[in-house]
């Protein structure tokens, strides 16, 4: 081992054998250990992935509205930088989440996309939280577009609550698979239940070690931007 690995935090160094762990672990559950649903047979089992992304992408969007809330309190760089971290990396779940969505509703609803409601305010958070990147790589030496951005991710977490209660709102076609009532669909199986579980576990380990990969690069550019700052003021 290097001086530089042993010198970095214990959870850098724990987080990502544990995150390969469980994911392996998650993705055994997923195709051997979890049965068939009985209604929607064997393209079910991606519903495991496509909930926990999308669990891991709100958890994403609401870390970076708490940091964002912070850094309009305290105008702290750290609290921005962690809110633009986490905004990545939720929007990496948010895209898994699209993409497995159609993949799973293909199969069932005989249409790769529909317009509904769930799908649609999944869209809509999607591109809240995309109008924040790009407001965000232009705010370099603007803080005012970075309290512009610091608000929309504050307002854009909005949308999740929305995202939960839409199929009751708008009584979308969306699979109910958590709540449905028994023998219509749904997780009945214990060994579906510890699946989950799993899964929920490794993406939630997953969010973790991406989360502080960001960050830390995040620190590094701004650190380089310092540099390169104070190398033209030398060179004037």
């Amino acid at each position: 081992m290097s001086a530089r690995q042993a010198s970095a935090p214990v959870i850098d160094r724990v987080l990502p054998i544990a995150a390969t762990v469980v994911m392996l672990a998650a993705i055994w559950c997923v195709f051997v250990y979890v049965p068939n649903e009985r209604l929607q047979g064997a393209p079910q089992r991606i519903f495991y992935f496509h909930v926990s992304s999308a669990w891991a992408a709100f958890l994403g969007f609401f870390v970076a509205a708490g940091a964002s809330g912070l850094f309009l309190w305290r105008g702290r760089v750290e609290d921005d930088r962690m809110a633009m971290a986490a905004v990545e990396v939720g929007m990496l779940f948010c895209t898994m989440v699209l993409v497995t969505g159609p993949i799973w509703a293909r199969p069932i609803w005989g249409a790769w996309w529909t317009w509904d409601p769930r799908l649609t305010m999944t869209v809509i958070l999607w591109t809240i939280y995309a109008v924040y990147l790009v407001l965000r790589s232009s705010a370099r030496d603007d803080p005012q577009i970075a309290r512009y951005a610091a608000v929309l991710a504050v307002i854009g977490v909005l949308d999740v609550p929305l995202i939960q209660v839409s199929v009751r709102l708008w009584r979308g076609m969306h699979p109910s698979v958590l709540s449905a009532p028994a023998n219509t669909g749904g997780i009945e199986d214990p060994r579906m239940v510890a699946g989950l579980v799993v899964t929920t576990i490794a993406f939630m380990l997953l969010f973790v070690w991406l989360l502080r990969l960001c960050y830390e690069s995040l620190r590094l550019r701004d650190e380089l931007h310092r540099l390169e700052d104070r190398a033209r003021e030398l060179i004037r």
